[in-house]
């Protein structure tokens, strides 16, 4: 039951964020959020996630964190597959090319990240694995 209902909550607030242009379901725990549709490495489907994001340099910065479990999130791993994506920021749609940050530039992301919301140190500090910081830079089509 755990899967499919977090898959069936997941797809409400996909729509209803579409539906209002991210009035509804734009914002958890303070940070505003965004959709990130990828394609699919195993399926070529279109997957289409809300997270978190702050902006940086003319982009936006996301966070693998998957909850603060052990494993990556299957949007990262379809980025890394293709890193060609699509968000959506309140009504906006862009399409972003994304890239994992290096380490000096993960551990000036990973800073800023933790003014804006410190709860992301209890997720690092829980799990083994180094939480990815990934760069969404909006590309022309």
């Amino acid at each position: 039951m755990g899967k499919a209902f977090f898959r069936i909550f997941m797809t409400i607030h996909v729509f209803l964020y579409r539906l209002t242009g991210g009035k509804v379901g734009g914002k958890v725990r303070g940070f505003p959020l965004l959709l990130l549709t990828t394609t699919g490495r195993k399926t070529g489907k279109r997957r289409t996630t809300p997270l978190g994001y702050f902006e940086h340099e003319g982009g936006y910065v996301v966070i693998a964190s998957n909850a603060g479990l052990e494993t990556h999130p299957a949007w990262f791993h379809n980025l890394r597959s293709n890193p060609r994506a699509t968000v959506q920021i309140n009504e906006k749609q862009l399409a972003v090319d994304a890239k994992t940050a290096t380490a000096d530039k993960r551990d000036l992301l990973w800073a800023r990240l933790l003014e804006l919301s410190p709860s992301y140190g209890y997720y690092a500090k829980r799990i083994k694995r180094e939480i990815p910081v990934v760069t969404l830079t909006p590309v022309k089509i």
